[in-house]
C-alpha cells in the first residue's frame, strides 16, 4: 500500500470535493484553515459569485505568490469514469479524480511546501502569499482578474508568481511554462438577403460571400513568431447558416474564429487587418471581438533561474522554457509587472475521463515548491 503522505491526504480531501466551476463549495476554506494555522493572514474575497482568497504570511521585502484554482471543468458523463469522480481513488501509483492534476494536486503540493518552509523559518525574509480562486476553468471575470484589481488597489506588489497548472509533459518538472500566447475571438455576422434558391438573383447569399474572405483570412500569415513564440494562428471554431430547407437562401451566415498569437502582433493589429479583408471582399457584415488575454512572457531571471536549479535539485531534470498550450491566470498577473511562471504535474489526463497523477509526482512537486521559496525567501 502506497504510503499516505501529507500531499496525498491533502489532495484527496479537496478532489472529494465537487467544486464543478464556478463553485468552491469549500475547497478554499480547507486550505484557508491550514494557512492561518501556520500564521497566514486570510483574506476572502467575494467578487459576484465567485470565491477568491489572498493570504499573506511576512512583513516586508520582496513577495512571492502561490496562484490557483480550486474550480474544475465539468465531469461529464460519470457513468463513463471507471470510479466516480469525486471519489478519490489510488490505483498503481495514480491518484485519479476530477481535478487531481488540473490543479488540486499542485494547491495540496503548495500548502504542504507553505507549511514545512514556514516552520522552518518562521521568520523569513519577504512575503510568501497565495491567490485563489474558484473562476478559472469558467467566465474568469470575478476571479483572479478581480483579485489583481484589489491588489492594485491596496498598493500591493508581486515580484514573483508561481501558477500550478499542469505544465510538465512526460516526467514531473520536465517543461516550464515562462508565457503564454494572446487570445482574441470574434463572433461575426455575414448579412445576406433571404430568398428562394430558384430566384437567385433576389437574393444575396451571406455563404457564398463569405467563403472566399474566410479563405484569405486561413491563408494570411500573420507574423512568423520568435524565438519564444511560435507564429499567430487563426482557428474557424463554428459556422452556422440555413433555416434546414434545403430550397431557401439564408438570410445571414454566422461564424466564431479565434487567434492565438504572439508579441509580434497587438490585438489591434489582428482586429484591423481582420476588417481590412472583410472590406476587400465587400461583405456586409457585424463584429463582436473578445480579448480574454494579451500574451506574456518571463525571460530568464532570478525566478525561471530559481525553478530551473530546484527541479534539477530535486528530480536531476533540466527543464525546458514553453510558452505553448492555452491561457492561464498568469495573463491577469503578468502586467503587474509581475515574473510569472507555471509549473505543476504531468497534464496528460487534464479535462479527460479518468483524470490522474501519479502520487510520486505530488511529493515532487512540494519539494520543488519548497526549494523555490527556500531560495527566495531566506
Amino acid at each position: 500500500m502506497h504510503q499516505r503522505s501529507q500531499v496525498l491526504q491533502l489532495t484527496e480531501q479537496l478532489v472529494e470535493i465537487d467544486s464543478t466551476t464556478p463553485n468552491d463549495n469549500g475547497c478554499q476554506l480547507v486550505i484557508a484553515n491550514r494557512l492561518k494555522a501556520i500564521g497566514f493572514e486570510i483574506r476572502h474575497l467575494k467578487f459576484g459569485d465567485v470565491d477568491n482568497i489572498w493570504a499573506e504570511h511576512g512583513t516586508d521585502g520582496p513577495l512571492f505568490c502561490f496562484a490557483g484554482h480550486t474550480d474544475v471543468v465539468p465531469a461529464g458523463n460519470e457513468e463513463s469514469w471507471t470510479h466516480p469522480p469525486f471519489q478519490p481513488t489510488v490505483i498503481d501509483g495514480c491518484l485519479y479524480g476530477r481535478g487531481t492534476a488540473d490543479m488540486k494536486g499542485a494547491l495540496a503540493a503548495m500548502v504542504i511546501a507553505a507549511e514545512n518552509f514556514v516552520n522552518s523559518n518562521p521568520n523569513h525574509q519577504g512575503k510568501l502569499a497565495f491567490l485563489i480562486t474558484s473562476d478559472e476553468e469558467g467566465p474568469a471575470i470575478d476571479g483572479t482578474v478581480r483579485v489583481i484589481k484589489w491588489l492594485r488597489d491596496n498598493e500591493t506588489i508581486v515580484d514573483w508568481c508561481l501558477v500550478g497548472e499542469p505544465t510538465s509533459s512526460t516526467h514531473c518538472g520536465d517543461v516550464i511554462k515562462n508565457g503564454r500566447r494572446g487570445s482574441l475571438s470574434c463572433h461575426m455576422i455575414c448579412h445576406g438577403v433571404q430568398g428562394h434558391v430558384a430566384y437567385p438573383e433576389k437574393a444575396i447569399n451571406p455563404i457564398h460571400a463569405v467563403l472566399s474572405a474566410l479563405s484569405e483570412l486561413t491563408n494570411t500569415e500573420w507574423d512568423k513568431g520568435n524565438e519564444y513564440f511560435p507564429a499567430t494562428s487563426m482557428q474557424i471554431s463554428n459556422f452556422q447558416s440555413g433555416t434546414g430547407a434545403t430550397n431557401v437562401i439564408p438570410g445571414s451566415a454566422e461564424i466564431s474564429f479565434n487567434f492565438r498569437f504572439s508579441t509580434e502582433v497587438t490585438a489591434d493589429e489582428l482586429k484591423n487587418q481582420v476588417v481590412s479583408i472583410f472590406e476587400k471582399h465587400n461583405l456586409t457584415y457585424s463584429l463582436d471581438w473578445n480579448l480574454s488575454g494579451e500574451p506574456f512572457l518571463t525571460h530568464e531571471g532570478v525566478l525561471v533561474e530559481v525553478t530551473k536549479e530546484s527541479i534539477f535539485s530535486v528530480t536531476g531534470i533540466k527543464p525546458t522554457l514553453s510558452t505553448s498550450g492555452g491561457t492561464s491566470d498568469g495573463r491577469f498577473i503578468a502586467p503587474l509587472g509581475t515574473q510569472v511562471i507555471e509549473l505543476g504535474p504531468i497534464n496528460s489526463s487534464i479535462h479527460k475521463i479518468d483524470e490522474h497523477v501519479l502520487i510520486e509526482d505530488l511529493d515532487l512537486l512540494s519539494k520543488i515548491y519548497t526549494k523555490i521559496i527556500t531560495r527566495l525567501l531566506s
